[in-house]
Parts: C-alpha cells; sequence; structure tokens
C-alpha cells in the first residue's frame, strides 16, 4: 500500500460539515466522484462511536483499495486494522506510531513551518499535510498560511509526497498542484456540498486541469 498510495483528492471527514448525507454516504459519494484517500478526522467523536464509523469506512473503502487514515488516535487504527494514521506537531511522536502499528502502514505529518519540514525529512513517513495552505476562519490568526510560494519552497526542501491542506477549493487547486503539491485535502468543499459526487469531480478536474 505505502508503495501505491495516490494522495490526489484527499478527503478529511468532518461529521458536524456533512449537511446534506450522513458521513458514511458522504465518503462512499466522493469516492464515486474521485476522491483517493480519506482520513476519519473526528475530534469530539467518543472512543466507541469512532471505532464503529472507522470500521464502517474500512469495509467501505478496503474493497475499492482507497486508503483509510485515522487522525490521531493510533488505538482506533489498530482496532479497525486502518491503512495508516496522520499526526500533527503537538501528537504522538512520528517513532512512536510506527512503533505501533509497524513498517507498512502510511504515517503522514502535519508540517506548519519549513523547519519542521526538515525534521520531517529524517522521519518514517510517507507524506507531509503543508497547513494552512490559505487562512480559513478556522485558522488561529497567529498561523502564518504558506500561500502558494510557500508551497513552493516546501517542494525545494523534500522528496516526500506533499498534501496542501486547508482552504482550498476549485478555484485554488490546481495553483496548489502547479507549485508543486501531490495532492489536495478538503473537509467542507466535500463534506457540505450538496452533492459530495459532484464536488469531488469538480475539485479533481480543477486541481489536474
Amino acid at each position: 500500500m505505502r508503495q501505491s498510495a495516490d494522495f490526489s483528492l484527499y478527503l478529511v471527514t468532518d461529521s458536524s460539515r456533512c449537511t446534506m448525507m450522513p458521513l458514511e454516504e458522504t465518503v462512499a459519494a466522493a469516492v464515486r466522484g474521485g476522491v483517493t484517500m480519506v482520513q476519519l478526522r473526528e475530534k469530539t467523536m467518543e472512543t466507541r462511536t469512532f471505532v464503529e464509523v472507522a470500521r464502517q469506512l474500512r469495509a467501505l473503502l478496503s474493497p475499492l483499495e482507497i486508503p483509510l487514515i485515522i487522525n490521531d488516535r493510533v488505538d482506533i487504527a489498530l482496532a479497525v486494522r486502518a491503512d495508516g494514521v496522520h499526526v500533527g506537531q503537538t501528537d504522538m511522536r512520528v517513532q512512536d506510531v510506527r512503533a505501533l502499528i509497524g513498517g507498512e502502514a502510511i504515517v503522514g505529518i502535519t508540517v506548519e513551518t519549513p523547519d519542521q519540514i526538515e525534521e520531517a525529512n529524517a522521519l518514517d513517513i510517507d507524506y507531509i499535510g503543508i497547513s494552512p495552505v490559505f487562512s480559513t476562519p478556522s485558522i488561529p490568526r497567529n498561523v502564518k498560511p504558506w500561500q502558494i510560494p510557500g508551497i513552493e519552497k516546501a517542494r525545494s526542501m523534500t522528496n516526500l509526497p506533499i498534501v496542501g491542506f486547508e482552504g482550498i477549493t476549485t478555484a485554488n487547486a490546481a495553483d496548489v498542484i502547479a507549485a508543486g503539491a501531490d495532492g489536495v485535502a478538503v473537509v467542507s468543499a466535500i463534506c457540505g456540498a450538496l452533492s459530495p459526487k459532484d464536488a469531488a469531480e469538480e475539485l479533481r478536474s480543477a486541481a489536474f486541469v
């Protein structure tokens, strides 16, 4: 799986933003529209529910050979035999994640500064999530967005696959890819769409023109 992972259209879930249909139906529709990887990120979900949802998504995605990544929770990833784990700068250290989840799992880390890219280059990871690419209302004011020049700088600093996180839309996805990213990650652009399938198709078409 680590050799064949496709990061091009990376869906990050947020059940609170899935206003048009339930989470599993949203993911299923988005996959039909071209999503290539799914990260289950549910910060407020109770653990038992989180496991149940993760198991449902694993059953949906595994036959399609689309990786299921669990945000932060290595225990849940292990419980449902997910394909990998994504961690942030304040989550479990990558070395500990890798020791627990094994050498074949996909492991990614969020980076917010160039210094963190240099640190990531020395880690046993499969991709880096550049965040935030653009400013959004959910981003604290003291966090500086990378913007397009930042993506270009990041590309010059690493050979790892790069996924752009935050503020990605059909209007800017192509610019993010052109700057050197291997993929774009979206939440509300798909989760909150009237048709997650159509939204995924539009994002994919816009990003890879």
